[in-house]
Formats: structure tokens, sequence, C-alpha cells
């Protein structure tokens, strides 16, 4: 399962059905679980562990040092979870020491080519990000959020569960859970309904959230006010209460 020609340090430790592709280097420190398969033309470096039944395309680099000028070598970490795909060109650095030490990424993700995790960042499940996708440091991803291509996100902000953003959308702060976010700089545009129907949510909901957004987004009135109409909201649906526990703790400030 691993081609002759693949370059392994002899710390690494790599489950028996892992497949490893020529021209491969795999470094120290490095723990990948079965069921992964790795291209040729990879580099992975450590500390980092990969998990089960993820795809690595070529030309991936996973687990190099953050691009942090404060980093001096410690032995910080990047964590994949399983069934992750992750494509040609794709960067994911590993974690810094003010930032916990380690970059995370959760299950079931996407990351197209050519799109950036830096350093510190947590990535959810079920997340996709679209070809050139660029996260800065620090930044965290809730579960089920679609990022368009060529998005870029500044460091320390949140997305959103089932947050999805528009093609080129350059975000500066949080996006709320449920929001389609677009342009540069991005502008809230609506609820993602489309992608709500998918996942199964219910009309009722979906209509609470819209009603929310209306509120939010494109009410007169004042932004007191406005807040006091989407609590009553709140009381009939779980989800309208989650994206004001999301405002409540939002630190950069939201995308409106």
């Amino acid at each position: 399962m691993i081609h002759p020609q693949a370059i392994i340090d002899p710390s690494a430790k790599i489950a028996d059905d892992v497949s490893i592709g020529p021209f491969t280097v795999i470094g120290a420190n490095v723990q990948i679980d079965s069921g992964t398969t790795v291209a040729p033309h990879v580099v992975i470096n450590g500390p980092t562990r990969i998990g089960k039944d993820n795809r690595i395309f070529q030309f991936a680099s996973v687990g190099e040092k953050p691009q942090d000028l404060k980093f001096n070598d410690e032995p910080t970490e990047l964590i994949v979870g399983d069934r992750n795909t992750i494509r040609e060109y794709v960067t994911l650095h590993r974690g810094t020491p003010t930032g916990g030490n380690v970059t995370k990424i959760g299950n079931d993700n996407l990351f197209m080519a050519s799109s950036h995790v830096a350093h510190d960042c947590i990535v959810g499940n079920h997340v996709i990000l679209a070809n050139a996708t660029a996260l800065a440091g620090h930044v965290i991803v809730d579960d089920h959020a679609i990022l368009g291509g060529y998005t870029t996100v500044h460091q320390f902000t949140r997305i959103g569960t089932h947050a999805f953003t528009g093609f080129s959308t350059a975000i500066d702060r949080d996006v709320l859970p449920f929001f389609i976010v677009a342009g540069n700089r991005a502008r809230a545009v609506g609820i993602n309904k489309e992608g709500l129907k998918r996942r199964g949510f219910s009309t009722e909901t979906i209509r609470a959230l819209q009603a929310a957004f209306k509120q939010l987004i494109k009410s007169s009135c004042s932004h007191k006010v406005a807040l006091e109409k989407v609590e009553e909201i709140a009381k009939q649906d779980e989800n309208v209460r989650m994206m004001l526990d999301f405002l409540d703790v939002s630190e950069r400030g939201w995308i409106r």
C-alpha cells in the first residue's frame, strides 16, 4: 500500500491499510489512521494526526509550519478527523502557542483545490471550502457552512452553522448562522433557504429564520426593538434562538 518511492520518517505511525503514492513525503510525528489514501507528491509534516478514510490528493501540503512570524518551532499540531477530502494544492497549517497549539478539522469536509486553512482554525463537520477559499488564522467555521470560491476570511472571525458565502466574498466580521453573505466587503443578502430545504429543515423553521433576518437586516426600527421582535420569534423556534445566542457572543461584530 506504500509505494517504494515514498519517503516515510521512521517515527511516523501509519495504519496497515493506508495507501501512499510515489514521491510523497511523510515527516516525523505524523499519524495516519486506517482507510486513508494519500496521492503522489503530497507533503505531510508533523506533529499531525489524520483520522480514518480521508482522501488527500496530489500536491497538497498538510501540517506545515504556520505563516506566523511569532512562531518559533514550538511543538504545535494539526488534527484532521475522518472522511475528509483534501484536493490539489490545499494547504492546512499547524497551530501556534497563542491559539491553543492546534489547528483542528472535523469530519466529512471538502477542501477544494487551492483552499487554505491557516494556523489555529477550527473547522467543524460537513463544511465545504470551494476553490481558492482562504481562512486566516484563528477562524472558526461551524458545521454545514459552505464558502464559495475565492472567499477570504479575516482572522478571529466565525462563520455560523449553515451559512453560505457567495463567490469572491471578503469577510471581515462574523457571519450569523443560516445567513447568506456576498460581496467585497460582505453584506447579508438573505437566509440560506435552498441549503436548509436540502437538509430537511421544516417550512415553519425557514419562515421563522426569514422573519428574524428581516427584523435584523431590513427593519426600519431601532436595533434594540428589532432584537426584541426576534426574541419573540425565538420563543417559537430553537434555530432562531441559536442565531441570537451566536449574536450575543460575537466579538468582532457581525455582517449586516
